[in-house]
């Protein structure tokens, strides 16, 4: 019988304050205007109505695959001629004549090269009677499937379809993909599929095959233009036979940074974390894109906390992490932008490692980051600044921490991020001014760095919590403190949506 996910205490179950970590599910799948699919033509009969250059490049891509081809064309070009006369692979046949209704017999695919619209209409209908697949070439409204770009390092095939909308943008996007995948990835894909069956015969459990595959990944992408070898194989099949003979195997935890918000700002890294995960308890702030990333199968648990309002307790976080992972559980704890810098992050690994659970951490970009590149601004721009320093708006119990050195905060040599500082932020801006900061000290509020909709007010030191109460903005808030928000004030912004609130 499987394992049911860890429960956390039920103390605090009254406490209004105190929310339970819960089990969540992933968006659900966006409409596709097309279905990808791979069509085995080893040995199959392919049916080509047609003879000129288009036809062609079609024959040459489904002799590749192993198909056997009929074409019917009373003038093949020549390229087709020397296709048929020495194919990648299957077989091409050129019979010189127009097709009729009798070529579609036992054909796996029907593909027309024709130039007229009454002839494809025809071709389409005739092969739509027949119950055949087909494509006419370059009529997308008489296609019942499509060809798209091909990436082919095979035995891993990568389509790309744009629906016949672009298919120049698809090539392009294919260019792109090439450049990301070295050659001898093919190498590695075929001794994957070699490799399989002796994986299956060791019967491993699924956190076995795992494993073995994962670990198969790192080796290949470490080394993708050498050919896979014997001393790779036994390495794996020790791996897998080790966790096989292991009754208490045990799970681990990754803290995975997930950045300020935008799913195009997570590391390679912070990707295959989440796609190798049993489980992930992500933040409130982590945003839908990112979980999107995610493998579909993986358990979700929303384990929030959130300032002032409705919270999971740290201890049950810590709880849920270590009974998870005795389980045998490869767990992601997902946070907001980087999970070192005001994550807690500290008491989640003493809390792990107590427990002997092993702790991987992938860093993320955090919010000033994000927050500086929507602004376009330098947080270290010589000029204006000599030293970044990260501070949080408040301490374990919500209030401004007391000790917060305002004087270093005030150095107007300095940027400053504050992280989380709605709730304290009158009492700072005194605090600081009491320090001697000037009031008419640009300062900048960006609400949703890195995401759709990021807002900054821009202000002063006295004004800006004004500036921000005239707005009416959520989302996660991050103020910056420094001559550097100034910098570029009157420069064009083509980020995010910027609201130019200069208070004081």
């Amino acid at each position: 019988m499987a394992k049911r996910l860890t429960s956390v205490p039920t103390a605090s179950a009254d406490d209004p304050k105190v929310r339970r970590p819960k089990r969540t599910r992933p968006q659900r799948m966006e409409p596709l205007a097309t279905l990808p699919l791979f069509f085995k033509l080893h040995g199959k009969c392919v049916v080509v109505a047609g003879g000129c250059e288009a036809a062609a490049w079609k024959v040459e891509l489904l002799a590749a695959a192993g198909a056997h081809i009929s074409i019917y064309s009373a003038e093949p070009c020549d390229e087709l001629i020397e296709i048929a006369e020495a194919p990648p692979s299957g077989q091409v046949e050129i019979h010189r004549r127009p097709w009729d209704v009798s070529v579609f017999a036992n054909a796996a695919l029907a593909i027309g090269a024709i130039e007229d619209d009454a002839g494809g209409q025809a071709f389409a209908c005739a092969a739509r009677e027949a119950g055949v697949p087909f494509n006419v070439v370059d009529r997308p409204e008489l296609c019942a499937f499509q060809f798209g770009s091909i990436v082919n390092r095979s035995p891993l095939v990568i389509g790309i379809s744009t629906d016949g909308a672009a298919p120049v943008f698809g090539q392009s996007v294919r260019a792109s993909i090439e450049a990301l995948l070295p050659a001898g990835f093919a190498k590695w894909a075929a001794a994957a599929k070699a490799w399989r069956v002796d994986v299956q015969k060791l019967k491993l459990s699924f956190t076995g095959r795992r494993k073995f595959w994962e670990r198969f990944t790192t080796i290949a992408l470490a080394g993708p233009e050498r050919a896979p070898a014997k001393s790779d194989f036994d390495e794996l099949m020790a791996l897998a036979m080790g966790e096989a003979v292991s009754p208490t195997t045990r799970g681990a935890v990754t803290l995975v940074g997930a950045g300020p918000g935008d799913p195009e700002l997570l590391t390679l890294r912070a990707l295959r974390a989440l796609r190798s995960a049993d489980v992930i308890l992500y933040d409130d702030l982590v945003s839908a894109d990112v979980l999107d990333f995610a493998r579909r199968e993986a358990k979700r648990m929303l384990v929030g906390k959130t300032g002032r309002k409705a919270s999971c307790r740290q201890d049950d976080i810590n709880g849920l992490m270590v009974g998870l992972a005795k389980q045998g559980k490869r767990v992601v704890r997902l946070k907001s932008g980087d999970p070192m810098i005001f994550g807690r992050a500290g008491e989640e690994i003493d809390a792990l490692e107590a427990e002997g659970i092993d702790v991987d951490v992938v860093p993320g970009i955090t919010a000033v980051q994000g927050a500086g590149a929507d602004l376009k601004i330098s947080l270290t721009h010589r000029d204006h600044a000599q030293r970044l320093q990260f501070v949080t708006g408040h301490a374990r119990s919500g209030a401004l921490p007391e000790t917060i050195n305002a004087e270093a905060l005030a150095d107007k040599r300095a940027t400053t991020a504050v992280y989380m500082p709605l709730g304290t932020l009158g009492e700072l801006v005194a605090k600081l001014m009491s320090a001697g900061a000037d009031p008419q000290r640009p300062v900048c509020a960006v609400f949703n760095a890195s995401r759709p909709g990021s807002v900054a007010v821009r202000g002063t030191l006295a004004g800006i919590v004004g500036a921000i109460h005239a707005g009416a903005h959520e989302g996660p808030c991050l103020l910056i403190i420094g001559e550097v928000t100034a910098a570029r004030r009157g420069a064009s912004t083509s980020g995010p949506a910027v609201e130019a609130l200069i208070a004081g």
